[in-house]
């Protein structure tokens, strides 16, 4: 029996679509208009795409959207004045600085100028640290959608062996942070860590490592949930997780596909924080 492959487009239109009420209350009961400004520098061909699926998302659901984009030799003056205008402005209420940025700006101090309430991308040190302390605040977008996506199959952490395969500060950090607060039993994995040991123990395998099918599908044991954060393009230019997909089909209860599982979420999760950022 094959795994039921969870459809991340399908739950990231219901977020949407839930976060599209909201907005349309807020604005009638307060007169409030979400605004979400993300700020690109340079012409990055998947940095254009993603930039301009998160206005397409922001326009969607009723928000006031601004794409604020500079020239790839653009200075650090320039970009850090945009960015504290953008921070000073009520109409804005989340602030995105599209990463990677050009080698010559310094990303930290264009991060940092923009307010905790106002970081709908969760990742500045002081909304890590609420998250670490079980805290309000918004919380890192890709995680959060993992989240989502296991409420909607039903999958309860509590109690469960949970194993996050990479450590980074966009993913595998705040995932085993989010799992711990769900009363998961939580396993970090990297590159010094038994892999296979730990995953074919999981009840639920999150992979964030950037690596094709570095999780064999042999590895996953019967009836575990299996969620692929990665996105790693082949050199025949197709698209391939973590997780050798196939193989752990063939075991695994739940999994989500590469594209169309994670991915869609994570964009689905930044509307939700930008509406929360806007007091909806």
């Amino acid at each position: 029996m094959g795994a039921q492959v969870i459809d991340g487009k399908a739950v990231a239109a219901k977020v949407r679509a839930s976060v599209k009420d909201a907005v349309a209350k807020l604005k009638q009961t307060r007169g409030i208009v979400p605004g979400l400004a993300v700020v690109r520098v340079g012409d990055d061909p998947a940095s254009k795409v993603y930039v301009g699926a998160k206005r397409k998302a922001a326009e969607e659901v009723g928000f006031n959207a601004w794409e604020c984009i500079f020239e790839e030799k653009a200075t650090q003056e320039e970009v850090l004045a945009k960015v504290r205008a953008l921070d000073a402005d009520p109409a804005v209420h989340g602030i995105l600085v599209q990463l990677p940025l050009p080698k010559h700006l310094d990303a930290d101090e264009l991060l940092f100028a923009i307010s905790p309430g106002k970081d709908v991308d969760g990742l500045l040190p002081i909304n890590s640290g609420r998250l670490m302390q079980g805290r309000p605040g918004p919380r890192a977008c890709t995680p959060f959608g993992v989240m989502r996506l296991l409420e909607e199959i039903h999958f309860a952490p509590r109690g469960k062996k949970a194993v996050v395969v990479g450590r980074s500060n966009i993913v595998g950090k705040p995932m085993a942070m989010m799992l711990l607060q769900a009363d998961a039993t939580v396993t970090m994995c990297h590159s010094k860590s038994n892999v296979r040991a730990e995953v074919e123990q999981a009840d639920l395998v999150v992979a964030a490592v950037g690596v094709a099918e570095l999780v064999k599908g042999a590895w996953v044991k019967p009836g575990a949930v299996v969620i692929d954060v990665g996105m790693n393009r082949g050199p025949d230019g197709k698209l391939k997780g973590d997780v050798e997909f196939q193989a752990a089909c063939e075991r695994a209860s739940f999994i989500t596909p590469v594209p169309g599982g994670v991915g869609p979420m994570t964009v689905a999760m930044l509307m939700q924080n930008t509406l929360l950022a806007a007091g909806g």
